[in-house]
């Protein structure tokens, strides 16, 4: 696999092993270099915990593997990203926000995948340097009209998985979801 950049807003693939997606800032994980210095930082849920409360880690924790499909909308000061028309007609979970902390460099991957140098294959993407909020939308592309295949595969316009939205936090921001579950279990 090549590195992947993506241009925010496009979807993208990605793929877990681990369980969980995360959206995560690489300076914050600069210590990590192999799976020896990965296991203190990320393997278990209060270190993971230490790095959402941080801002430098926001979990898409869908307690399944597999590879799915995940688009970022970036929003700024003068717009702040928010879902489409599609997208918000087969939302079917929302996160409650939570801190980003960017330096200037966002990646998207398994948590597996997390580190100070991002693995080939990862998704990344400049994000604004400073705090954002970040929302995690699950999307039920299967009720789409034809969104679905005869195969049972996703159509070449079917909706993401997955919608984050990150907007630059204001004084209104937060307060922040502080778990590794994304979506409060109901």
């Amino acid at each position: 696999m090549h590195d992947h950049q993506t241009v925010p807003g496009s979807p993208a693939t990605v793929v877990t092993d681990a369980g969980m997606l995360a959206l995560w800032s690489p300076a914050a994980f600069a210590r990590v270099v192999d799976h020896a210095s990965w296991e203190p930082e990320l393997l278990e849920d209060r270190d993971q915990l230490r790095h959402i409360r941080a801002g430098a880690l926001v979990p898409v924790n869908i307690h399944s593997d597999g590879a799915f499909g995940v688009t970022v909308r970036l929003g700024s000061a003068e717009g702040r990203a928010r879902l489409t028309d599609r997208e918000s007609a087969h939302v079917f979970l929302t996160s409650e926000p939570y801190l980003y902390r960017s330096a200037g460099l966002a990646c998207l991957s398994g948590i597996e995948r997390v580190s100070g140098q991002p693995w080939p294959g990862t998704v990344r993407f400049a994000v604004a340097e400073g705090d954002h909020e970040a929302v995690v939308h699950v999307i039920d592309w299967e009720a789409e009209p034809g969104s679905v295949l005869a195969d049972g595969t996703p159509s070449a316009d079917a909706l993401p998985d997955f919608v984050v939205l990150l907007n630059p936090a204001t004084p209104a921001s937060g307060p922040y979801r502080m778990e590794t579950a994304t979506f409060e279990q109901g």
